[in-house]
């Protein structure tokens, strides 16, 4: 079993910063891609930013600049760095990591429970 615990959402103002943090603990060989997604109330989930094994980053054109994703390899952690929030970046955050068990199984996509992010203008 494996598990992803998030941690470091909150209420912020506009113009704040938050750091997302996302563990991932259990039965890990190795570990992928690892991303954040986010979802308001009444949209669909969208990505925010993704990062590679290999520390390749992507991120969605509304939060480049803004946000910055990492990763400790070492602790299986994955964060998010938000700088320069704004009212729209206010919803359900939640982590998204692509790991095996073992060296001979495939890949699963494990979601985290999600971290509320809440930015007052």
């Amino acid at each position: 079993q494996v598990q992803l615990v998030e941690s470091g959402g909150g209420l912020v103002q506009a113009g704040g910063s938050l750091r997302l943090s996302c563990a991932a603990s259990g039965s890990i060989f190795s570990i992928s891609t690892m991303g954040w997604y986010r979802q308001a109330p009444g949209k669909q989930r969208e990505l925010v930013a993704v990062i590679s094994s290999g520390g390749s980053t992507n991120y969605a054109l509304s939060v480049k600049g803004r946000f910055t994703i990492s990763r400790d390899n070492a602790k299986n952690t994955v964060y998010l760095q938000m700088n320069s929030l704004k009212p729209e970046d206010t919803a359900a955050y939640s982590c998204n990591v692509l790991l095996r068990g073992s060296l001979h199984s495939r890949y699963l996509e494990v979601w985290g429970q999600g971290t509320l992010v809440t930015v007052s203008s």
